[in-house]
């Protein structure tokens, strides 16, 4: 029972990354009991991807309308699974740095459903899937959406490679938009057309959110929150207080300082403690 509980206490300790993380993991596991246990019976169905993976069929997503969003939490195999979360880990934890853990909800499912409906859509139109039927699974949408969207909000952010050195957040991101693209006549076409879908719309929100527009891709978003904002950052407040002047405090000129610091040298730069002072000033 101490194990339990120490998962529970993790879990709600978790910010909305680890959690995603922890789910992702959890259904995985119930993923491959359900793939053995068939097997045993000499069945070669796994009832789990049945009922939630995505169609490429218009008639069978419409019988399963949920599949927009559970094919998110499926994945092939484990190196399906482990490559896309440790990429949802280090790009997620970033992009809670500069945005609310809701507007990281908002890009996540956004993204996901937007891949979901372009994979449909190519699957039904482009003339190499004819009498072919797919499958959509795998959170990469998602994760496509979070990591150009976290690219084109700030694109001179430098990430520390081991063996390459800095790199330039919107040159890794170009580098994955052309990979799927070159990948949309090849085996996994369907999934690279999915990826597009949450990079394209990671990209369309971000570059909407900060010109303040608005449009159908705020809308959508409103769907998911319980009120509307504007994209900004986690160290701002948007709250405005009558006739009370700027917070102007020490701890303000520390964020400030911080945030500077690491516009120009990247979040790597940080010490220990400036990284666990802006964690806690986030969470307030």
């Amino acid at each position: 029972m101490s194990f339990v509980h120490t998962l529970q206490n993790k879990y709600k300790e978790a910010n909305i990354v680890e959690r995603l993380i922890y789910i992702n993991v959890v259904i995985f596991i119930l993923s491959i009991f359900f793939s053995v246990l068939p097997g045993l019976y000499k069945g070669q169905t796994n009832w789990l991807v049945n009922w939630f993976s995505l169609d490429s069929s218009t008639e069978v997503f419409l019988s399963k309308p949920w599949a927009i969003v559970t094919y998110g939490f499926l994945h092939a195999d484990f190196f399906h699974l482990i490559s896309n979360l440790i990429i949802l880990y280090y790009i997620g934890n970033l992009f809670v740095q500069y945005f609310t853990q809701k507007q990281f909800q908002t890009f996540y499912f956004l993204g996901i459903i937007f891949g979901g409906l372009l994979f449909i859509l190519c699957y039904n139109y482009f003339p190499l899937f004819s009498n072919n039927q797919g499958q959509l699974i795998g959170a990469s949408a998602g994760v496509s959406a979070i990591f150009v969207g976290i690219a084109n909000y700030m694109p001179n952010y430098q990430l520390k490679l081991r063996f390459i050195g800095f790199v330039k957040l919107w040159h890794l991101a170009g580098i994955w938009v052309i990979l799927n693209f070159m990948g949309l006549n090849g085996g996994n076409a369907g999934g690279n057309f999915a990826h597009l879908g949450g990079a394209l719309f990671g990209y369309l929100y971000t570059k909407q959110g900060t010109s303040k527009s608005t449009g159908i891709l705020n809308w959508l978003a409103a769907r998911f929150q319980k009120k509307e904002k504007p994209l900004r950052t986690a160290y701002r407040s948007s709250t405005k207080k009558k006739k009370t002047p700027p917070n102007t405090g020490p701890n303000q000129k520390q964020i400030d300082a911080i945030l500077d610091k690491i516009s120009k040298s990247g979040y790597d730069t940080l010490t220990k403690a400036e990284k666990d002072f802006l964690f806690k000033q986030g969470k307030r």
